[in-house]
């Protein structure tokens, strides 16, 4: 559901729960009103979630580093180093 279905389910809603005075058998049109509008704001947070975390990424990359002569014998911690980059993307940037 996008930002825009959720704000049309919202506004769906609050236009049955307070602007429209009609009686069906069985069905209470305020209360459909009010699930609508709390779907809606779920989608919209949900939307909202999902854009800001497609947008963030983390990315751990391995680099190999030349030893430095030591008397000692070489260990792994040594000849590896891990770097951890974090990149955000901007709203101007494509989706990845």
């Amino acid at each position: 559901m996008t930002i825009a279905g959720s704000i049309f389910l919202i506004m769906l809603g609050a236009i049955l729960t307070w602007a429209v005075e009609f009686d069906l058998a069985g069905v209470d049109i305020n209360v459909v009103g009010v699930i609508l509008m709390l779907g809606g704001i779920v989608g919209l947070i949900f939307g909202i979630w999902r854009l800001n975390s497609v947008r963030r990424t983390a990315v751990t990359r391995t680099t190999p580093v030349t030893p430095v002569a030591t008397a000692g014998p070489v260990t792994p911690v040594d000849t590896a180093r891990t770097t951890h980059v974090y990149e955000e993307r901007r709203y101007d940037d494509p989706m990845v």
